[in-house]
């Protein structure tokens, strides 16, 4: 789907201070309600991207997170819709449910004010509420993917009169697990639509594959000031896997008052690090892909609110999850990308806090952590454990495969790993995998059950249970 690749597209830099912007210059009701936010001055990335986009150019945004880049697209795609225009008007794709609300968290204030509906889809809980909100005729939509497309199958949703369209963590939003339903949600809309990409990373791939559905976008890249200090403190330990908990629990132990952000890399090993730290006695909880919505949002509005001080995550909570007051990030478990890296430091550190970022790695990371620091342009070398000698885990989690085996009763077979000695036969009598048992053991064990069902339908089973057995026997 490359309705504008027929199109040569330039990309053009704009610096944080190229174009003079104030949110005096959006409609009032948007600067009012920004004013009852407490947000008074625009951000770098703000004053960057919200006057190219009011412009009416493509966009291709980059700034790291924190820096306000919701509401560079959020003002904008408000100010492109009319509500004497029946239908969709701006459509924004993000790759997590978390992030779809938290978006709509800050949009919706902002559309309320300019008497816009907005409706979010996602996953995870039932179509029927957003098909009834669809039939009221929202002006905005915020979606994942996934969802955005069952219910443009289903005729449910039309997208014939976008006019803005934006791709929020453009980089992974575009990566190979998403791209076929972005390609395919972008083909139910305008080509004359604006479309706007923001993202903390902005690999050259994603400019290549961004660029085939985008009129001369511009690019508006924010850095952080190089003469600036460092807001989050990035440390490295060298540990033992076996002490690994136990290094955790030290830095847990030394924590401060804010929040705290473990990141480990699969939902089982996710919910199982969770549980061992709830028994060890640390108000912890879980974010992993196999929660329900419900109870993924009360984890969250646990952890936003601080009643919940310690989260243990996959990626998942990497993506645009803003939480201002995380103190301390800790990669328990390597990610698998730099890009992934990058996403997971900057869930501390926001809007100008300090915040640190500990990394442990044990042997067997070590040569990913080589690659990851050319990928990331900067070495951080590794420092041994400061805080005092470990000890192992003393009480290792339960697992199915720590459960001792059913025992049977001696009449019965053996447990699953009991062999016959080698060249044995299944034979009764040769004393086989069947156990010990004699054959008179085994009719009479026929017989005594026959006779407790005591009826006439059981005598038939045992006279052919005897025949049976007769046949099995040698010599007769």
């Amino acid at each position: 789907m490359t309705d504008k690749s027929t199109r040569t597209p330039t990309v053009n830099s704009v610096t944080q201070s190229a174009q003079p912007f104030s949110f005096q210059q959006v409609r009032p009701a948007i600067f009012a309600e920004l004013q009852k936010m407490g947000i008074t001055s625009p951000t770098p990335i703000q004053v960057s991207a919200i006057p190219a986009m009011l412009a009416g150019h493509d966009l291709l945004g980059q700034a790291p997170t924190g820096s306000g880049k919701t509401l560079a697209f959020t003002i904008p795609m408000i100010e492109a819709c009319d509500t004497k225009v029946n239908g969709v008007q701006s459509l924004v794709l993000v790759p997590t449910r978390e992030l779809a609300i938290q978006i709509a968290d800050v949009a919706e204030p902002l559309a309320k004010a300019c008497k816009l509906k907005l409706t979010l889809l996602y996953g995870g809980r039932s179509l029927v509420p957003e098909q009834s909100a669809l039939r009221r005729g929202p002006h905005i939509i915020i979606g994942t993917p996934g969802r955005t497309l069952d219910h443009l199958r289903q005729g449910a949703l039309n997208l014939k009169s976008v006019k803005v369209f934006v791709l929020d963590e453009a980089d992974e939003m575009l990566d190979r697990g998403f791209a076929p339903d972005v390609e395919r949600i972008i083909g139910y809309t305008p080509t004359t639509r604006q479309t706007a990409l923001f993202s903390a990373t902005m690999p050259q791939w994603v400019k290549l594959t961004a660029e085939k559905h985008m009129r001369s976008p511009v690019t508006v890249r924010v850095t952080p000031d190089k003469e600036a200090p460092a807001v989050i403190e990035q440390i490295v330990y060298e540990v033992g896997a076996d002490v690994k908990l136990s290094a955790l629990k030290v830095l847990l132990d030394k924590r401060g008052e804010g929040s705290v952000l473990v990141f480990g890399r699969t939902k089982h090993g996710v919910k199982k690090l969770a549980t061992r730290l709830v028994q060890l006695g640390y108000p912890t909880a879980a974010l992993q892909g196999n929660l329900s919505q419900n109870a993924r949002e009360k984890v969250m509005a646990d952890f936003r609110s601080g009643k919940l001080p310690i989260l243990v995550a996959t990626n998942v909570a990497a993506r645009g999850i803003d939480v201002s007051d995380i103190d301390l990030v800790i990669n328990y478990e390597m990610p698998e990308t730099a890009e992934l890296f990058t996403h997971r430091v900057g869930r501390t550190g926001r809007m100008g806090r300090a915040g640190t970022a500990i990394t442990l790695l044990t042997a067997v990371d070590f040569l990913k952590w080589h690659e990851m620091q050319k990928a990331l342009g900067r070495r951080i070398a590794p420092s041994p454990w400061p805080h005092g000698e470990l000890a192992r885990d003393p009480l290792p989690m339960p697992s199915p495969q720590s459960r001792q085996p059913r025992q049977r009763s001696s009449g019965g077979r053996p447990p699953r790993g009991d062999s016959r000695p080698q060249g044995s036969s299944r034979s009764p009598r040769s004393g086989g995998q069947r156990g010990d048992r004699a054959p008179g053991e085994r009719q009479q064990r026929i017989e005594l059950h026959s006779q407790d069902a005591g009826s006439s339908a059981g005598m038939s089973a045992l006279e052919r249970a005897k025949a049976r057995h007769q046949q099995r026997q040698p010599g007769r």
